[in-house]
C-alpha cells in the first residue's frame, strides 16, 4: 500500500509537469533522492515572485495557486527553504520601503494621511495574509523548526514597522493626526471612529502603542481635564460638576471599548479621576455638600458617594463631611431652648432622614452607619439631662390614654424609633427619674392608653439598659396588679358590714421603695371618707400585720355623682 501510494503521489507531481508550473521527477527508488532539473529552482522562484508582485500591485495572478501551493512544498522538500525564505523576505521588503515615498507630501493635511496610512496598512496585512497562504508550507516547517526566525505574518509586521511606522516623519505625523481626533471628539465633534480603531489597532499589533502613542495620549488627558476641572469648578454647582465627571467616565470608558487598546483603561481613569475628582474632593464638599443633604437630594448623594468612591481617600473625605454634618445640623436641634417642645421629634425626623439616605445613598456602608451613630451621641449630649427629660415626656405623650395619634403597630414603631435616641443619650438616670415619675401618674389615675404599649416599652428598657434598670418600674406594675386583688376582697369585706356606705372606695397599695418620692400633705377630707378609710385600714392590716399605711391623698381623685330635680322653665 506504501508503494502504491508513493507511486501516485509522484505521478502525480509528474503529470504538472506539463503545464510548466512545477517539476515532477519518476521514481527511481525508495533510498534515493530525484534530482532538481538544471533551473528549476530559479524557474520556481520565478514564477512565485511574480505572483508576490501581482499581489502587492494589486493584479491579476497568472498562476493557479494550489499549484504555487506545491511548488514551495516541492522547493522545502529539496532544502531549498533557507534560500526561499530569504527570497521572500527581500521582495516583500522592497516593497514596503517604496511605500514610504507615498508619505513624504507635506500637503497632506492630517485626516488624508490617517487615511492613507490605514490604507498602506490594509493593504499590507492583506497582501501578507495572501502571501503566507502560498508560502504556508513554509512556514509551517523551516520557519517553525527555526526559532530565531520569525513567522511570515511577523516577518511583514516586522517590516512595516521598521521602514514605515518607525519613520518619525510618519510616526510623528500619525500619532498626531490620532490625538487630533481624539481631541476633536472630546469636545463634541464626530469622527471617524473606524479609521481611529484601525489605526490604533496598528499601533498594537506593531509593538509600537505604549511606546509611541499611550504616553503621549495620556500627558495630553492629563493636561485637558486638570485644566478642565479647574474651570468647571468655578463655573459649576456641584450637582452638574459631578453630573459632567460621571459622563467624562463614561466617554473615556466607551473609548477603551470602540478603539483604545484595553490596557489603557486602568491609566487613562485612573487620570481622569485624579483631575476631575482627587485633585478637588475638599473644594466639592465644601461647595456643595450641605445643601445636597438639607434638600435630600437623593440621587445627587447617590452619585457623589459613587465618585468619591472611585478615588483613593475619597470615601474617608466624604465620612468626614457625613459626620461634620450630622453633628452641626443636630447640634441646632438640641442646644436651642425655644425647640424643646420639637426636640425628640425632630431628633426622630432627622434620623429618620439619616437612615434613608445611607440605604439609599451609601449603600448600608457600615462605616459611615458607624459614624453617624457617633456622631448622634456626640451631639446629643452637648446640653447634658435635658435631652433624657424631654424623650421620657415624648414616651408620656405617646403612652398616655386618649392619644389617637397611631394605631398598636404604629405606636409600637414608634416606641423601637425613640428607643434608638434613647440609646445615645448619657444621662439615663435623669430618663429614668422622669420616666417612673410620669409612668406613676399615668397608672394611679388610670391614664395608661395601653397595658401592652406599656410593658412593650418596658421590655425595650430592660433588653437595653437590663433587669436593675428596670427593677423599680417593674415592681410599680406589680403593685396595681396586687392592689386589684386586695380590692376585690375588700369589697367583698364591705358586703359583709351592716352599714357598707354608699361610696365607693378605691386604694391602691403602693411599695415605698418602687414609687416616686411624694411630699405628704395634710387634706380635710369628709367624714364620711374618713371613716371609710379607717374601715379599709383595719381590714387590710387585719391581713398584713406589722405594715404601716402612709396615705397619699393628693394622688387621688374622686367622680361626684348627682342626680337633680326635674326642672320646668316657663317662657
Amino acid at each position: 500500500m506504501l508503494y502504491v501510494y508513493l507511486v501516485n503521489i509522484l505521478n502525480g507531481i509528474f503529470a504538472s509537469l506539463t503545464d510548466g508550473s512545477v517539476f515532477h521527477l519518476p521514481l527511481t527508488g525508495f533510498t534515493e533522492r530525484p534530482k532538481l532539473p538544471d533551473n528549476y529552482t530559479q524557474d520556481t522562484w520565478q514564477k512565485l515572485d511574480e505572483a508576490v508582485r501581482a499581489i502587492q500591485s494589486s493584479t491579476s495572478i497568472k498562476y493557479n495557486l494550489e499549484d504555487l501551493y506545491q511548488a514551495v512544498e516541492n522547493l522545502c522538500s529539496y532544502k531549498v527553504s533557507p534560500t526561499l525564505y530569504k527570497q521572500l523576505r527581500q521582495v516583500c521588503e522592497d516593497h514596503v520601503k517604496a511605500q514610504i515615498l507615498q508619505f513624504r507630501e507635506d500637503s497632506l493635511d492630517s485626516l488624508l494621511f490617517l487615511k492613507k496610512v490605514n490604507k498602506c496598512w490594509q493593504d499590507h496585512c492583506r497582501q501578507m495574509i495572501m502571501i503566507r497562504s502560498i508560502f504556508l508550507f513554509l512556514d509551517r516547517t523551516y520557519v517553525l523548526q527555526n526559532s530565531m526566525l520569525p513567522s511570515i505574518w511577523d516577518m511583514g509586521l516586522e517590516l512595516f514597522r521598521k521602514h514605515i511606522i518607525s519613520d518619525k516623519f510618519v510616526q510623528n505625523k500619525t500619532i498626531d493626526g490620532i490625538l487630533l481626533l481624539i481631541e476633536r471628539e472630546r469636545n463634541g465633534e464626530t469622527v471617524d471612529r473606524s479609521l481611529l480603531r484601525s489605526l490604533l489597532s496598528m499601533l498594537s499589533d506593531l509593538q509600537v502603542y505604549k511606546e509611541s502613542f499611550e504616553q503621549k495620549f495620556l500627558e495630553e488627558t492629563n493636561c485637558l481635564y486638570a485644566a478642565e476641572g479647574q474651570r468647571l469648578m468655578q463655573e459649576r454647582e456641584v450637582p452638574e460638576y459631578l453630573h459632567h465627571v460621571n459622563k467624562r467616565l463614561e466617554e473615556e470608558g466607551d473609548r477603551v471599548i470602540t478603539y483604545l487598546d484595553h490596557s489603557t483603561q486602568k491609566l487613562l481613569i485612573a487620570c481622569v479621576e485624579k483631575q476631575l475628582l482627587g485633585e478637588h474632593l475638599t473644594a466639592i464638599l465644601q461647595k456643595g455638600l450641605d445643601n445636597l443633604l438639607d434638600e435630600n437630594r437623593i440621587s445627587d448623594l447617590t452619585q457623589t458617594y459613587q465618585l468619591f468612591s472611585r478615588v483613593k481617600g475619597g470615601q474617608q473625605i466624604l465620612l468626614q463631611n457625613w459626620s461634620e454634618y450630622i453633628k452641626n445640623f443636630g447640634t441646632t436641634i438640641v442646644v436651642n431652648p425655644e425647640k424643646d417642645k420639637d426636640m425628640v421629634q425632630e431628633l426622630l425626623d432627622f434620623k429618620d432622614k439619616v437612615d434613608h439616605i445611607i440605604e439609599a445613598c451609601f449603600q448600608k456602608n457600615e462605616k459611615f452607619v458607624n459614624l453617624m451613630k457617633e456622631s448622634f451621641e456626640t451631639f446629643i449630649n452637648k446640653r447634658p439631662n435635658k435631652p433624657a427629660e424631654l424623650i421620657a415626656k415624648h414616651v408620656d405623650s405617646k403612652l398616655r390614654a386618649g392619644n389617637k395619634e397611631a394605631t398598636d403597630e404604629e405606636l409600637e414603631r414608634i416606641l423601637d424609633k425613640i428607643m434608638i435616641i434613647f440609646r445615645f443619650i448619657h444621662g439615663k438616670d435623669v430618663f429614668e427619674a422622669f420616666y417612673k415619675k410620669d409612668l406613676a401618674k399615668r397608672l394611679l389615675v388610670g391614664k395608661s392608653a395601653s397595658v401592652d404599649a406599656e410593658k412593650s416599652m418596658l421590655s425595650k428598657l430592660k433588653h437595653e439598659c437590663g433587669a436593675a434598670f428596670t427593677s423599680k418600674l417593674e415592681g410599680m406594675f406589680k403593685d396595681m396588679e396586687l392592689s386589684k386583688d386586695v380590692m376585690i376582697q375588700f369589697k367583698q369585706y364591705m358586703q359583709n358590714q351592716s352599714d357598707p356606705g354608699n361610696i365607693d372606695l378605691t386604694v391602691n397599695i403602693l411599695t415605698m421603695g418602687y414609687w416616686p418620692t411624694y411630699t405628704p400633705m395634710e387634706v380635710h377630707l369628709p367624714p364620711e371618707m374618713v371613716k371609710l378609710q379607717e374601715v379599709f385600714k383595719t381590714f387590710y392590716l387585719g391581713k398584713h400585720s406589722g405594715r404601716k399605711l402612709q396615705w397619699q391623698t393628693t394622688l387621688g381623685h374622686a367622680v361626684l355623682k348627682a342626680e337633680f330635680k326635674e326642672v320646668c322653665l316657663f317662657i
